[in-house]
């Protein structure tokens, strides 16, 4: 632990760059501890706790920024990619939807409190439009905050912090296996939240022209959309009908029974379709498919879209 100590005292501003940099990409690198550990040996060291906020303040801005600027130029497909680099479950795109629907830029302020949120918020302020300027500077408030709290935290403790290393390190390997195991344990979890997101995922999907065929003949299917409601107010694929993907089980068992189920979303992979289809299939319906691509899909072969108040034709 002595090692811990002298490498955060000597390198503790490019260790908090770095650890909230590779975080806020979306790895799974917990930097609050290093955040705490070295504001609270700040007094100590060569630096003082401001520099430890605005060093980490920095590492946000440029992750963030380049995730911003990846969702205004790619649009929804950005979502796709950080799903992939990331452990969290790709439902957080979903909640996401729901949070700017209703805050809009200003949840910057707080996404980083709001686990899956803080880093796919980032791509999305890109996707919905978000002014650079306007990005800016909620995403400062945020990465402020944050990073202002855990150096707070380190300052305000940091006897104790003093301690806790003291601890570990009179426990010699025993408190470095201490240390890694929690990180471990923490990659654990995620990989585990991940793998069960895998499983829902594994099921045969409708394609969009045979989607669009079944519309068209006798009877036609159960089509659900699990989008969020702002999503749907842009448009939704003809004769669907929305519910909450977390709506409850009666609400589940009073849809009409019908021979076929097709489900659609705009998530990464299917998720939130994915989930559903599930639980329709727990709650009785035989045979439900998600919609391979999402209502994405459905537009980029040029089909089209309803909107609110329209009347089917």
């Amino acid at each position: 632990m002595q090692l811990l100590v002298e490498l955060v005292q000597r390198y503790g501003l490019g260790l908090v760059f770095v650890t909230v940099l590779i975080e806020q990409i979306g790895l799974p690198i917990p930097a609050y501890p290093i955040l705490i550990v070295t504001a609270a040996l700040s007094p100590q060291s060569s630096y003082g706790v401001p520099h430890v906020v605005a060093f980490a303040v920095f590492a946000c801005l440029l992750a963030d920024f380049g995730w911003y600027r990846a969702g205004a130029r790619f649009g929804r497909r950005i979502l796709s990619l950080m799903c992939r680099i990331s452990l969290s479950p790709d439902s957080c795109v979903r909640q996401t939807e729901n949070i700017y629907a209703r805050w809009g830029a200003p949840s910057l302020t707080v996404a980083k409190f709001v686990p899956g949120f803080g880093a796919v918020a980032t791509a999305m302020a890109g996707v919905v439009g978000v002014s650079p300027f306007g990005f800016v500077f909620f995403d400062m408030i945020g990465a402020t905050l944050w990073t202002g709290l855990a150096a707070m935290l380190g300052w305000i403790f940091r006897d104790a912090v003093d301690d806790i290393l003291n601890v570990l390190e009179s426990a010699g390997r025993l408190g470095l296996a201490a240390v890694a195991g929690a990180f471990a344990l923490y990659v654990l979890t995620k990989f585990v939240q991940r793998q069960r997101l895998l499983r829902q995922l594994r099921m045969a999907r409708v394609s969009v022209a045979e989607l669009h065929s079944m519309l068209k003949g006798e009877p036609p299917p159960l089509l659900i959309d699990v989008r969020s409601a702002g999503s749907r107010e842009t448009g939704f694929i003809p004769g669907s009908r929305w519910i909450e993907p977390r709506a409850p089980e009666e609400e589940l068992r009073s849809l009409p029974v019908t021979d076929e189920v097709v489900i659609y979303c705009a998530c990464p992979n299917e998720a939130s379709a994915a989930a559903v289809a599930k639980r329709l299939m727990n709650a009785g319906f035989q045979r439900v498919r998600p919609l391979k691509g999402g209502i994405d899909a459905w537009v980029a072969s040029g089909l089209p879209l309803e909107l609110p108040g329209q009347i089917s034709q």
